[in-house]
């Protein structure tokens, strides 16, 4: 591989021009596919196989015209204080909103009066509009979003506290200045690592062109694919982070090739060929993490994993291609200052990755067992993991769709906010057992009666539970009427769903585990040509990936220092984190993983003994595995300060993640183990050894194409 990969870097360099057009007119072509693509809609949320997603796709089937997957909206009225929302000026204002909204658009496909729906609190002082659509939040018109919210404020006008909530208001995430804050990171941590302005922007320039290019495309796509509008946050957030370390890892290659004499179409082949091989075999652990989401079988991940994918592998593809290309274009210039007019002084004096190897060399027991007890430390809250989907309950407390979320739980009581939907498949007689059948249990407020079909053959009954909807008492409630009822009888609504999707995160995440790390060991078994080395990467990912989850409940669900992150409400963490951080993390470790180690086995197969090979591989790669990792981190940072509360967690939860596992575990977990295995840390079966092919990662091969050097001696693994 690194020959093929040394020639292409040749060829891109000597063909810099016709490269950067083709590059370029890829980015115009994505960019208008975008511009003119027709808007898209959310992704539908579907999780096949659970009992939710039958009940949801019965009520659809004999509620035909009844909006079942449309948005909804709920104008929650609140009279002042001593009055109560049954005297009639107040009634009376209700009835114009009704009015108002009933007229507002023809998107609307109900809209209840509080009066006759027995939607007025038992004291009172509170009372709601329910409102129906015909389509999904996103797909509502802002006309239509007008006439909900100035139907709202024309009824505050006239003494009552108004608030509006529902999934009506849904629009897309609004991004902040932080993603911005994290490029610019990432520009002064490249500078300070190169000493070059051009060196630096070298990698922030492709890596926007590789995520323009992956964004536009799922832009342009998305509404032909049912594309979710988080697929391409999540993918510019992968891949603007991979993007700008897979090119920095090969122009920093490049420049060592050039400080030791080569010249500039020798040195960009070396570096794709050298630094390019542990490119491509980390850019594929990041796609196996990907691509493996669709194991879990809820389409909107299996899409959010694909389309991340795809941008990686435009990381990739840029990183081989695009980047020795314009190095070719920089010259001179990609070096710094003082090394061009030659007054740099070269110092034998150990860097600091040197220093620090030799330190964990000496003491390896010590940094080994406090990077594994601080690590565990902090996963000690994953423990009390609750999981969920977010709701109005979590959103800021200024916002209206959380204020009208807590006027319903304080004028109805806390299930309000979730009811559950029971869809009876039969006749009038079956709907009434089965609400007697509801009403003997326990955890339930209210229990409406049957409401039949027109064909009578099916009906429809809200259970309001007693406790909030992410309660374990609400669980147990849909868990008790799902074993007192019968097969014909089935649970639905936003909080059955939550349940339902929560189950199925758990019960694939072991699965998902085995396809994803044995995929990976087998890759890095083949890079590594070892059995241990790759079975320490999965071990170590593990401890660093649970620890970061234990830092995402502290935050998010306890609320330790949330007012650091912008969390305003805790709650239940989000039903997919685990397995997503699972994925995400696993193929971002494995970056450091292949980038480090890679260095250290190139310098053991050259016969340097171990210790020897593990101090090599710090003083050539710390200091960029370091700069790596904190624009990485610098750039999940960014996505903390957006107003969604998924992107936020995931931001915060990634962010965290590569803190953890770059600097713990590889940077000191890592090299502690292989200090204590010596040379077991690179033993192979022989006859494992006959069977896996030879990827010439180390750059065994290229030794042939330098005339006039002799090729080096090379240990035998």
């Amino acid at each position: 591989m690194a020959t093929f990969l040394y020639k292409l870097g040749r060829s891109a360099f000597r063909r810099r021009r016709l490269v950067a057009l083709l590059w370029v007119a890829l980015l115009a072509v994505a960019g208008i596919g975008a511009a003119t693509a027709p808007a898209a809609t959310s992704s539908s949320f579907s999780i096949p196989g659970t009992e939710a997603q039958r009940a949801f796709d019965l009520l659809e089937e004999r509620f035909p015209g009844a909006g079942a997957d449309g948005a909804t909206a709920r104008v929650v009225f609140k009279a002042p204080e001593g009055q109560k929302m049954t005297d009639p000026a107040h009634k009376a204002v209700v009835e114009e909103t009704v009015a108002a909204l009933r007229s507002g658009s023809d998107q609307i496909v109900s809209v209840s009066d509080p009066y006759t729906a027995q939607a007025v609190s038992q004291n009172g002082s509170t009372a709601y509009v329910s409102v129906a659509y015909k389509v999904n939040a996103m797909e509502l018109t802002d006309a239509t979003r007008e006439a909900l919210t100035d139907a709202g404020h024309d009824a505050q006008g006239k003494g009552l506290t108004v608030e509006v909530g529902g999934d009506a208001l849904q629009t897309m995430p609004e991004t902040g200045s932080g993603e911005i804050v994290g490029v610019v990171i990432a520009g002064i941590v490249l500078v300070l690592t190169f000493g070059s302005l051009v060196a630096a922007g070298l990698p922030l320039l492709t890596a926007i062109i590789g995520v323009g290019i992956g964004v536009s495309s799922i832009t342009a796509l998305a509404n032909v694919l049912d594309l979710g509008s988080t697929t391409s946050t999540l993918a510019m957030m992968i891949g603007l982070a991979v993007g700008i370390d897979y090119a920095l890892f090969i122009v920093s290659r490049y420049r060592a090739e050039l400080a030791e004499g080569r010249e500039k179409e020798d040195a960009a082949g070396r570096a794709v060929g050298t630094a390019g091989s542990a490119v491509v075999f980390a850019g594929l652990t990041v796609v196996i993490a990907l691509v493996g989401l669709a194991v879990v079988n809820i389409p909107m991940l299996t899409k959010m994993g694909f389309a991340a994918a795809g941008t990686v592998v435009i990381a990739v593809l840029i990183a081989l291609t695009l980047i020795p290309a314009m190095l070719g274009f920089a010259g001179d210039k990609v070096i710094g200052r003082k090394q061009r007019k030659g007054t740099a002084k070269k110092s034998d004096k150990p860097n600091g990755g040197t220093r620090w190897a030799r330190f964990v060399i000496r003491r390896p027991v010590m940094v080994l067992l406090i990077g594994v007890l601080g690590l565990g430390a902090i996963a000690l809250p994953a423990a009390s993991l609750e999981m969920g989907l977010p709701d109005d309950g979590v959103k800021p407390t200024s916002t209206t769709e959380r204020r009208a979320y807590d006027a319903l739980s304080d004028g109805f009581g806390p299930g309000f906010n979730g009811p559950l939907l029971v869809v009876v498949d039969g006749d009038k007689a079956t709907a009434d057992r089965t609400v007697s059948t509801i009403k003997g249990l326990e955890g339930w407020a209210a229990v409406t009666p049957a409401t039949p079909n027109k064909a009578g053959d099916a009906a429809m009954i809200t259970v309001v539970p007693k406790d909030r909807p992410s309660s374990g008492a609400t669980e147990t409630l849909v868990h008790d009427i799902r074993d007192a009822t019968g097969d014909d009888v089935l649970v639905t609504g936003a909080t059955a769903m939550n349940i339902d999707f929560s189950q199925k995160m758990n019960d694939a995440l072991v699965p998902y585990l085995a396809l994803v790390v044995g995929l990976a060991f087998l890759l890095l078994t083949v890079v590594f040509r070892s059995i241990l080395v790759p079975l320490k990467a999965a071990l170590g990912f593990l401890l660093s990936v649970v620890a970061a989850l234990g830092a995402v409940v502290a935050v998010f669900q306890w609320g330790w220092l949330g007012s650091l992150f912008g969390v305003e409400q805790t709650g239940p963490i989000m039903s997919m984190m685990p397995i997503f951080m699972v994925g995400v993390v696993f193929g971002l470790a494995m970056d450091y993983e292949v980038f480090l180690v890679t260095r250290m086995r190139e310098a053991y197969v050259h016969g340097e003994r171990p210790g020897e090979a593990i101090v090599t591989g710090f003083r050539h790669s710390a200091r960029v595995v370091t700069a790596a990792a904190v624009i990485m981190i610098a750039v999940f940072s960014g996505f903390i300060g957006m107003t969604d509360q998924m992107i936020k967690m995931i931001g915060f939860g990634l962010a965290v993640a590569v803190l953890f596992d770059a600097f713990v575990v590889r940077m000191a977990i890592v090299p502690a183990v292989l200090a204590l295995l010596g040379h077991k840390a690179w033993w192979l079966p022989k006859w494992l050894d006959r069977l896996l092919p030879n990827v010439d990662v180390e750059g065994e091969g290229l030794a042939e194409t330098a005339p006039g050097q002799a090729k080096p001696d090379l240990v035998k693994v």
